[in-house]
């Protein structure tokens, strides 16, 4: 049953939809997984053998695979993952066996102030409930991993403070490692937006005790920005996954030398927390299309995309697999385009870029608008001029994506607030730089309402695809982060500080730097390292204030602005509007 998602909230048009769902096996089967290969979770919910799936259809040649990114967008999001979902819904209208590949929400955004992203309207993507809490488990499992190797860590602190060489090589069967306190990188993880645990004291001691734990200062972050989410996302299987789990490193020894998972004997046991969390998961559009959900959304640390095992398994069993990247072109597209593709060994055929309305008035000069109250008042009526303004910033980010060599199709995702003027405005603009455009109302209609964009990412098919990537990784660090500068976010160049011109210098010097990405850390909020810079902004230097090594996920993490990697919970959070239903049993507010 379909409701009218004008007239009625995204979790009420998801409950009337799970009325017609099709069961899981039904799902596996119309997608060609034979009955070994699926691992159910209930009825409409389950689990893919994605080592089985690879090894059978190992010759079969890949599907199309098409990313959908964004332009810089409002905190509101601007809907990517609803036009992922829209589009496979459009392609499907299409006669194509289409597939989605998007990534699973936190419980910190959930419970915060952006829902669950499981889209919304009519494209969105079913069991609502499930998917929003708890879902499989996984983010629990990557969290228990990751705690675990904290548990080794301060515990080992605890036994090296305590025991002479001899007592702790007789109690531990292991060699002192001198841990440095002062250098402890890796803090705890919890999935929900706390921000009074930024910044925490552990191991008080009770009184005349020294078994209570080491003190120090420590922190937490969310949970899916833990190393282990990224490696889970850039992990090609088991053998990869637990080889990358060896390699994280917690802290520094007193000479300056890494303590890794590996050095605490920690590695096995976190990857033992993983076995079912690196098998994607399987759930349905509301219009019954296969959605490939795998790995989380934190678009710093964490690569914010949804995994390449899923990538891998989905373009093998459809005709076109569609993922999402986290945030805009220069930070999503940007690590999907460099690191993700360049270890699947994916070439994607086309780009969709999403815009809308209230976005590029945000960029043509209207007040931010802030989650949990009203739009202002420029949100709500025509205003050509400031969308017209706005449009600079589209047109840079069609420029990122035409650097990559493959096709791009601006997604216009029209609310049914937009007017008919400022829609043309946009396309008017886009066409006349030769971009592909297309007007899509599927949140409002559905699969019907993404024909246009379905058929506009057709049409690249017929387009030379000449992929490139922006650097190689054979280059020093800092000629990759000024390319990305540069070509990515338009500035002029990059300030480095001292401390992170020195720590660039020592990660240059590992043996492993040509396996290193660059995963850069920066605002999503404006193009530049300042939120507050909207548009294309010109003129500026990229400010880089640190440098960040994660040895697992062969990340280099350039730190550009202040970034947090444990958000905060807001004054009006969504999770004041969630409850349960207690005549059905069922969760109400949810969006």
């Amino acid at each position: 049953m379909r409701l009218d998602p004008v007239q009625n909230p995204d979790w009420k048009v998801a409950q009337a939809a799970e009325a017609d769902m099709k069961t899981i096996d039904q799902l596996a089967d119309e997608l060609g997984l034979k009955p070994e290969e699926l691992q159910p979770y209930g009825h409409y919910i389950g689990k893919i053998e994605q080592q089985l799936v690879r090894e059978r259809l190992a010759d079969k040649p890949n599907g199309k695979y098409v990313d959908v990114t964004a332009i810089t967008p409002t905190p509101l999001g601007e809907g990517k993952s609803t036009s992922t979902i829209g589009l496979v819904e459009g392609l499907a209208k299409r006669g194509m066996r289409s597939t989605a590949g998007i990534r699973q929400p936190s419980g910190g955004p959930t419970m915060g102030m952006k829902g669950s992203a499981a889209g919304g309207g009519l494209a969105q993507c079913i069991p609502l409930t499930p998917y929003s809490l708890n879902f499989t488990g996984d983010i629990h499992a990557i969290g228990a991993a990751h705690n675990l190797a904290m548990t080794a860590l301060t515990a080992r602190m605890q036994h090296e403070r305590n025991y002479n060489d001899e007592k702790l090589t007789r109690l531990s069967k292991m060699p002192r490692l001198n841990i440095d306190p002062t250098q402890v990188s890796m803090g705890w993880v919890m999935d929900f937006c706390a921000q009074s645990l930024r910044n925490i004291v552990i191991g008080m001691e009770g009184t005349g005790r020294r078994n209570d734990g080491y003190m120090m200062r420590s922190h937490f972050d969310i949970t899916v920005a833990s190393e282990v989410m990224s490696i889970l996302s850039i992990a090609h299987d088991l053998a990869d996954l637990r080889r990358r789990m060896g390699k994280i490193i917690l802290a520094m020894d007193r000479s300056g030398k890494p303590v890794t998972t590996a050095d605490l004997e920690v590695d096995g046991a976190m990857t033992a927390w993983l076995l079912e969390a690196i098998k994607p998961n399987l759930i349905q559009t509301i219009e019954g299309q296969p959605v490939f959900v795998h790995t989380g959304p934190f678009g710093n640390i964490a690569l914010g995309q949804s995994s390449i095992i899923a990538d891998l398994v989905g373009t093998k069993l459809s005709e076109v697999h569609v993922t999402e990247s986290g945030f805009a072109s220069d930070m999503g597209f940007e690590k999907f385009w460099n690191i993700k593709c360049h270890h699947s060994g994916l070439v994607p055929d086309t780009a969709v870029i999403v815009a809308t309305v209230r976005s590029l008035k945000s960029h043509g000069g209207a007040p931010q608008p802030k989650p949990g109250l009203p739009l202002p008042d420029a949100y709500m009526h025509e205003n050509v001029g400031m969308v017209e303004k706005g449009c600079e910033n589209l047109l840079h980010h069609i420029g990122i994506v035409r650097q990559s060599g493959i096709p791009a199709v601006v997604c216009i995702n029209k609310f049914h607030t937009d007017t008919p003027e400022e829609v043309r405005t946009i396309r008017r603009i886009c066409e006349a730089a030769g971009a592909s455009v297309a007007v899509s109302e599927h949140w409002e209609k559905g699969g019907d309402g993404a024909l246009e964009l379905a058929d506009a990412v057709m049409d690249t098919w017929k387009e030379k695809n000449a992929f490139r990537p922006l650097y190689d990784w054979s280059e020093t660090l800092e000629n990759r982060i000024v390319a990305i500068a540069k070509n990515v976010y338009g500035a002029d160049g990059v300030d480095f500080t001292p401390l992170a011109k020195s720590r660039l210098k020592t990660f240059q010097e590992r043996d492993d730097v040509a396996e290193l990405g660059i995963c850069m850390v920066k605002t999503q909020y404006s193009l530049s390292d300042d939120p507050a810079l909207k548009g294309a902004p010109k003129g500026w230097q990229l400010h880089v204030r640190d440098a960040l090594c994660f040895g697992g996920a062969g990340l280099v993490c350039p730190v550009a602005g202040d970034i947090s990697l444990m958000p905060g919970t807001g004054s009006n959070p969504a999770f004041r509007k969630i409850d349960v239903d207690l005549e059905t049993g069922k969760v109400t507010g949810l969006f």
